[in-house]
């Protein structure tokens, strides 16, 4: 099972329905008590969270969160240096201009 049908089974169950035939559980059901329901809007919460970061960490270059070597600095300096721009310099470095910025700003090419 993967993170999308369990989404889908946690929303049903917290909406008070079988997820396998569609039917609305009794009102005497475990599923329909409010504390169940809420810890299952809580989990539904959580998946949906998970997904979006899941979802935004596909679209992000390779190396952003990795630690930088210092050849990985030493070349950056050099292209921020001969005039290189940062969204030219985030796309050879695989890192997001965040990451670009922040780093230059590190060793002073930058100010805040």
């Amino acid at each position: 099972m993967n993170q999308t049908q369990a989404l889908e089974v946690v929303r049903s169950l917290a909406n008070g329905v079988d997820p396998d035939t569609g039917e609305v559980f009794s009102a005497e059901s475990p599923y329909q008590r409010p504390q169940t329901v809420r810890a299952l809007f809580v989990a539904a919460q959580a998946l949906e969270q998970r997904e979006k970061t899941e979802r935004r960490r596909e679209t992000l270059p390779a190396k952003t969160g990795a630690p930088w070597t210092e050849d990985e600095d030493r070349t950056l300096l050099a292209g921020f240096d001969a005039g290189r721009a940062i969204a030219e310099l985030a796309l050879e470095h695989q890192r997001t201009q965040h990451g670009v910025r922040s780093r230059l700003l590190k060793y002073g090419r930058l100010t805040a």
